[in-house]
């Protein structure tokens, strides 16, 4: 007997030196929050119980995730997959990403079940299939029914290519401009004045008619005016005309007009801190499918979801999307690509709906959005056909797609952004210029 139970040590022994270690690091995007957490513990445990060659080891990284890996990767200690991530993750570092296109091909890796689009969509010129489709996250209008319903106005239409039709009947496009007239009249000072009124008080407003909550990035806010990007194709820093518009109409929206909130009303606990969507002072919102999952919590009044306004007569709803990819780091790229198809295969369903977002794959779309609905806002009776549709109208190219000397750059727009949230008074057509200038600077530097 003891020498049966030292041959089963010895085996056990032998599978685990045996085994290749493959880390999963999490913490560009989703998957770190609680629920989150505990689900991708659970598919890791299903994984490593699998099979016995690969031991697969989980790493969330919370508000530090940037820097902890660009540290691992320095060391030469990068992680093997990393993910979900979005654009922005991906776009942070560059040069860094296993071009996946032998593994596919070696591994007879069926893409039958991706739209093509979408996977052309992770094929960088000159870097190769950096990921795959797993998860999207559409954009809309979230409206607030009951403000709408105090203010007597009729709600946002329920579907693209549909007029607004107000309360007598009048028909006009759902456009940028409408949505502005909107949300003057939804915007109300303590007195109960809204923003149309000459008595209206911009420094005591507790309602406002319009807010993009939570992911206030510069870049995303230009791309209600259609899509673009801060660097032209030959690498000249530029700021597109059609963001121009879209920059000056946020700051006037914030300034002048008084319907967006400034960086101290959106910080402060009236819009929880950010999250002013959910707080109930905000009738309409710019959000993402994500922010539905993770963010509207506590707000009791009724809402639903609308197709973004047109702008020029054209419809951009930026897009968020998220994969996950091999590191090229990695030692075991093999082994890390069984890891990667495991959780974009199996495990996918499961992930995508923890996330929030929905699934890339086609097979798995069909009841995803009754299941979303019944799993975070029971009962609630919501537009989702809206998300499905707005798919149709991504900003290509994505508002989050890299420029040169990526880090840096953004840390200047993510700086000029909330310089503009926080200063009245600016010629923003002016900043701008300065923007544009000192982004030629950085992408110099490269």
């Amino acid at each position: 007997m003891k020498k049966t139970f030292f041959v089963t040590a010895l085996l056990l022994l032998s599978v685990a030196f045996a085994q290749v270690e493959i880390r999963w690091f999490v913490g560009l995007g989703a998957g770190k929050q609680e629920a989150q957490v505990i689900a991708q513990r659970a598919i890791v445990d299903e994984f490593n119980a699998s099979q016995d060659r690969i031991k697969l080891v989980l790493e969330v990284v919370d508000e530090t995730a940037y820097e902890v890996l660009a540290t691992q990767i320095a060391a030469g200690n990068s992680p093997d997959v990393v993910g979900p991530m979005g654009i922005r993750g991906r776009a942070s570092f560059p040069g860094v990403w296993l071009d996946l296109t032998d593994l596919l091909a070696s591994n007879n890796y069926d893409l039958s079940d991706f739209d093509p689009a979408l996977v052309d969509f992770y094929r960088l010129p000159d870097q190769g299939q950096l990921g795959l489709p797993f998860a999207v996250y559409p954009s809309y209008i979230s409206y607030n029914k009951d403000l709408f319903d105090e203010a007597g106005l009729a709600y946002p239409p329920s579907d693209f290519g549909q007029p607004y039709i107000d309360a007598d009947g009048n028909e006009k496009p759902w456009n940028i401009d409408t949505l502005r007239d909107l949300a003057m009249i939804l915007t109300v000072d303590a007195n109960g004045n809204d923003a149309t009124s000459p008595d209206f008080d911009p420094e005591n407003i507790v309602q406002w008619g319009f807010d993009v909550p939570t992911n206030d990035d510069l870049r995303g806010r230009a791309t209600l005016f259609g899509p673009g990007n801060f660097v032209d194709a030959d690498g000249n820093a530029v700021i597109p005309e059609n963001w121009v518009t879209g920059l000056k109409w946020h700051y006037d929206a914030m300034w002048t007009d008084h319907f967006y909130p400034t960086a101290p009303y959106k910080n402060s606990p009236l819009l929880l801190e950010g999250n002013s969507f959910d707080s109930g002072h905000v009738a309409m919102a710019d959000n993402h499918l994500w922010y539905q999952a993770c963010c509207v919590t506590t707000l009791t009044a009724n809402w639903d979801l609308a197709p973004k306004p047109s702008y020029n007569g054209v419809v951009t709803a930026k897009l968020h999307a998220d994969t996950l990819s091999i590191m090229k780091g990695t030692k075991h790229p093999q082994e890390a690509f069984e890891v990667l198809s495991y959780l974009m295969g199996p495990a996918a369903d499961r992930l995508v709906s923890v996330y929030g977002g929905m699934p890339a794959r086609k097979s798995l779309q069909g009841n995803y959005l009754t299941k979303f609905a019944e799993d975070h806002f029971p009962g609630a009776d919501v537009n989702w056909e809206i998300v499905t549709k707005s798919l149709s109208y991504p900003d290509i190219p994505n508002h989050e797609e890299g420029m040169p000397n990526y880090n840096v750059a953004r840390a200047r727009y993510n700086e000029f952004n909330e310089f503009i949230n926080s200063t009245p008074g600016l010629d923003i057509v002016a900043e701008l210029e300065k923007l544009r200038t000192d982004f030629q600077a950085i992408f110099d530097q490269q």
